[in-house]
């Protein structure tokens, strides 16, 4: 049983007895990694493989290396694979015992039990991964060595590598970590499970000090910086702060394979996200939910006004729940239906100041009700809609036709089935918050359609260009007057009426509420000048929230997203749309029995491109 373990001793030993044959290494495996990037370069997933490419100790502060060496192998510099004193100290150990018990491994031997062995305490693998470090050693330089550890070992919560763990815990690149922050995460290696730097705080955080201390000792820091770098406790995340991410990530996974297949190298997908935005709107949606429908979920979804994906919340907790609500789940939208409504009747020639009556209304054998009790009477349709009036959407659908407002929806990006039964003016057709986002993006960038994407380039590591997306083409599919007088109306909305709780002061605003029926949907959509975002929250199992309304959690929600986008994206007013296309050529009528010519209508005006 010790035959193994007997040739590391004759390693050990040194030069003066033959060295046994060492084996042959193995290829060294890993599956391609694609990292995802923000609209800044902030990385903020990875999807593949398991490991990243080894550490490029050059691009790293020494103090990052050092502080592994330190409390894992303080001789490494200096052996050759193995420690022969540790060895032996196995060996006795192992033969009374009958086991091998203690580990005595190296940098090198760790690394030869990541790339090629497994958990397994036998003496048989111990010795084994002590012949792979001689000859890993003999293969490669030891800052190599160093560099594959790095980026294979585990650092719990699912974080492999250095990279990995430094995004996980500190939100930064390893090349920014301080003496402090790399003393945490090498001593999280001992055991990712009694040093986690999340569940066991303070023992991480003792831990630490101990590995300063070593770094003293080694020469890697002088007393001074361990004494500065101690005084104050690293701050690490508490939940991965690209978790929110993950969603938005799951949604690119099958357009990334579309394009690229299945990768045989690492690439880098560069994407429209705004990870600040993000996080920004994960965190006021756990808030509001919190606080107002503990039992509920959320989706967020902000689109700018060329089609990017600026943030996508699809859940309060990925971990917990990674199905994505903001892209998937299809959900009675209720009156955020409405501007598809009024749009289809402003294009027919409708106006504001119209007259309309709030009074009870019969069609077929479907009665609407309000929210509020009792009928306004006469009013324009500009407060019909600030208020929400159920009856007059439903008498307007009725009047303007339900086939023309589902080919209104569809025009403005509405890919879901749309039902023309009375009810649908109150919006019970099934949507995403993905697809009324995208909707609503049309009014804010002028009036043009709007396909919401996510991926702006791919590229490898270093830096070849596999894809770049197309500029957008701009495709007109409404216009003033009925735009502009959308816009104006939806803007009382939050001026006045049910949005009120969505006013940001100092910007130009626009957007609506929505209620389902007993209150299991609650929803709102706006926008400002070429920045579209929606707010839905209700929950999974379909049950009814209390009453929870579009105009209280969701527009608190779309507020505080929204508060967030306006100092972070180039905000603008609201454009006015495009003009009315001309009138049509009249014909002319000669005196003769000849008719004569028609009129050449006028060559239209190049499309002005929209507010991006």
């Amino acid at each position: 049983m010790l035959s193994l373990l007997a040739s590391a001793s004759v390693l050990a030993a040194g030069p003066s007895l033959a060295a046994p044959e060492l084996p042959v290494l193995p290829p060294i495996r890993r599956e391609a990694q694609i990292t995802y990037v923000d609209r800044t370069g902030a990385v903020i997933g990875v999807r593949g493989g398991r490991f990243a490419p080894p550490v490029d100790l050059a691009k790293l502060p020494t103090h990052v290396p050092a502080a592994f060496v330190a409390i894992e192998d303080r001789r490494f510099w200096e052996h050759t694979g193995f420690d022969p004193r540790g060895i032996a100290r196995a060996i006795v150990v192992a033969a009374g015992e009958g086991r091998a018990t203690q580990g005595a491994s190296t940098i090198t031997q760790q690394l030869a039990r990541h790339l090629y062995l497994n958990q397994d305490r036998t003496l048989e693998r111990k010795a084994t991964e002590v012949l792979y470090a001689v000859q890993l050693e003999r293969t490669y330089s030891k800052r190599q060595i160093l560099g594959m550890y790095l980026s294979r070992v585990y650092f719990g919560s699912g974080a492999y590598g250095l990279e990995a763990a430094a995004q996980r815990y500190f939100n930064k690149p390893a090349a920014k970590l301080t003496i402090a922050e790399s003393a945490m995460l090498a001593g999280v290696l001992k055991s990712p499970v009694n040093y986690h730097p999340v569940e066991q705080a303070e023992a991480s955080w003792s831990r630490a000090k101990l590995v300063m201390d070593i770094m003293v000792e080694t020469g890697a820091i002088t007393p001074a910086q361990r004494s500065q770098a101690a005084a104050k406790k690293p701050t690490v995340w508490q939940t991965a702060p690209n978790a929110p991410a993950q969603y938005f990530i799951d949604w690119l996974d099958g357009e990334t394979r579309r394009l690229v297949g299945n990768p045989k190298q690492d690439l880098v997908i560069e994407t429209t996200l705004d990870a600040q935005l993000e996080r920004a709107a994960a965190s006021a949606a756990r808030r509001v939910v919190g606080a107002s429908a503990p039992s509920a979920q959320a989706a967020v979804v902000s689109v700018d006004g060329a089609g990017r994906v600026r943030a996508m919340v699809g859940g309060l907790d990925y971990a917990k729940a990674p199905y994505n609500r903001a892209a998937v789940a299809k959900r009675q939208a209720g009156s955020a239906w409405k501007p598809f409504v009024y749009l289809t009747a402003l294009e027919a020639g409708w106006t504001p100041e119209m007259p309309v009556v709030d009074e009870p209304v019969t069609i077929g054998a479907w009665s609407p009700q309000n929210y509020d009790e009792g009928f306004l009477g006469p009013i324009t349709l500009e407060r019909a809609v600030a208020s929400s009036v159920n009856t007059v959407a439903a008498r307007t659908a009725d009047l303007v036709g339900r086939p023309a407002i589902a080919q209104t929806a569809r025009r403005l990006g509405v890919a879901s089935t749309v039902n023309t039964d009375p009810a649908m003016a109150l919006g019970t057709s099934l949507v995403t918050p993905l697809e009324m986002t995208q909707a609503y993006a049309v009014f804010a960038n002028g009036g043009h359609r709007v396909q919401a994407y996510g991926i702006e380039r791919i590229r490898t590591p270093a830096g070849k260009l596999l894809y770049q997306r197309s500029p957008p083409t701009w495709t007109p599919v409404t216009a003033n007057p009925a735009l502009s007088n959308l816009n104006r109306m939806l803007r009382a909305v939050i001026a006045t009426g049910t949005g009120q709780r969505a006013a940001i002061p100092g910007y130009d605003l626009a957007g609506k509420t929505g209620t389902t029926s007993d209150y299991k949907d609650a929803w709102f959509c706006g926008y400002t000048g070429g920045f579209a975002t929606c707010a839905w929250i209700g929950r999974d199992d379909n049950a009814p929230m209390g009453r929870i309304t579009g105009g209280g959690a969701p527009a608190e929600l779309w507020k505080g997203v929204m508060t967030t986008a306006v100092k972070r994206l180039p905000m603008q007013p609201i454009p006015a749309g495009r003009a009315p296309p001309p009138p049509e050529p009249q014909v002319l009528q000669a005196s003769g029995p000849e008719p004569s010519e028609t009129l050449e209508e006028p060559e239209a005006d190049a499309e002005t491109p929209p507010i991006r």
